[in-house]
């Protein structure tokens, strides 16, 4: 006991409960003896509840079937020894142990019964499982499947930017390019009005000349004669001056000598004496302030427009208008003709108004904007602006 007090709590209480166990279990089994004893000395029902009452007691506290077969087999031994009456006792003494394994079989049912749940719950959760991992297998595969059509994308999107990058780069080349023609065509049209001014008108001026002292200076010749000279004479004098409105229409003299307003008062004289129409110009004085490159922008633009009225809108009206707006210079060029789809025009592939095209070059060269409206009934504006004030970027 001295060594029992000295236990930890648990371990003491361990040990109180075995020897409680044991004393109860010693307990149980003399009254088993004492139970077969009674039911072999008077055999009744009264007797077969009390050995499954028994039965079931002995169960709870932890008596397994093998355990009461050994209880059985002592009790029996314990018994006193009668020859004759032996198997009679042996008979009966079976029918007390098999009525005290009774509550062993009741009380097995619910565990069979649930061990049946299990099983079926069991198996229930092994198709579940294989269920889940068939779906996971799926979901592996699109996962997979996804990763790759990711991976594709980003290299399309890869490519994609790259030819988007390409054709910016082509753009800008292009777009240079073009500049870089018009501001050739430009000095190449002021090379040839030059040289059939200085040249040309020159050369047909004095034939006409001599063709002249050679009326004059013939005598005694037919009047035939006289005639022809005189009709070539008119046909040299249409040449010069068609060559004079052929220098003019290329570059202007009087664009650089006098200005942007006169030069486009001048044209516009002569094209609405051509083609029957009207033009009505104002002017913002202050646009001749502009450098020389600008103002033949600005030229350029309306002279194309003008040209496009007369050539394709039928129009009997026009008005071309310059005024400032705050750093800029606005222009405009409108009519009353026909209208024409202006997007389809410009986005069509084989753009035969390359002129539209132009204009739009010629305006964005100088920093400028060119916007163009065109609607039935009310027919087309042109609208330019240029800024006033910043210069003119180096080709």
């Amino acid at each position: 006991m001295k060594q029992v007090d000295h236990l930890p709590l648990g371990t003491y209480l361990m040990v109180i409960k075995a020897v409680l166990t044991k004393a109860q279990r010693s307990i149980l089994e003399k009254r088993y003896l004492a139970a077969l004893r009674l039911h072999l000395d008077a055999d009744n029902s009264a007797d077969r509840r009390r050995a499954r009452a028994l039965g079931k007691k002995m169960l709870a506290h932890g008596f397994c079937p093998l355990e009461l077969a050994a209880l059985h087999h002592r009790a029996m031994m314990a018994l006193p020894d009668s020859t004759q009456a032996r198997p009679a006792m042996m008979k009966a003494a079976g029918f007390f142990f098999a009525d005290v394994l009774v509550p062993l079989g009741s009380g097995q049912r619910p565990v069979r019964e649930a061990t049946r749940q299990l099983l079926q719950r069991n198996r229930m959760l092994e198709r579940h499982t294989a269920a889940l991992r068939r779906s996971n297998r799926k979901h592996e595969l699109e996962i997979a499947r996804r990763k790759a059509g990711e991976v594709k994308i980003e290299q399309a999107r890869r490519r994609y930017r790259s030819l988007f990058l390409e054709s910016q780069i082509m753009q800008h080349k292009l777009r240079r390019l073009t500049r870089q023609i018009i501001a050739a065509q430009e000095e190449e049209r002021k090379r040839i009005s030059r040289e059939l001014h200085d040249e040309v008108v020159q050369t047909l001026v004095g034939i006409n000349v001599e063709l002249a002292a050679l009326g004059h200076g013939v005598f005694g010749n037919t009047q035939i004669l006289k005639q022809k000279i005189a009709r070539t004479q008119r046909l040299v004098a249409h040449s010069v001056s068609a060559v004079h409105r052929f220098a003019r229409e290329l570059r202007p003299a009087v664009l650089d000598d006098l200005g942007l307003i006169p030069a486009l008062e001048s044209f516009s004289h002569r094209l609405a004496a051509r083609k029957k129409m009207t033009i009505k110009i104002t002017a913002f004085s202050g646009v001749e302030a502009l450098s020389i490159a600008r103002r033949t922008v600005l030229f350029r633009v309306a002279q194309e427009a003008l040209n496009n009225v007369a050539r394709h809108a039928e129009a009997t009206a026009v008005r071309l208008d310059i005024w400032p707006s705050a750093d800029l210079i606005q222009m405009e060029i409108s009519d009353n003709g026909k209208s024409f789809p202006v997007k389809k025009t410009l986005l069509a592939r084989n753009n035969k108004r390359l002129g539209l095209v132009g204009m739009r070059e010629r305006i964005e060269m100088i920093g400028g904007r060119l916007v163009i409206e065109s609607a039935s009934g009310t027919g087309t504006t042109v609208h330019a602006e240029i800024p006033f004030k910043t210069q003119l970027p180096k080709p």
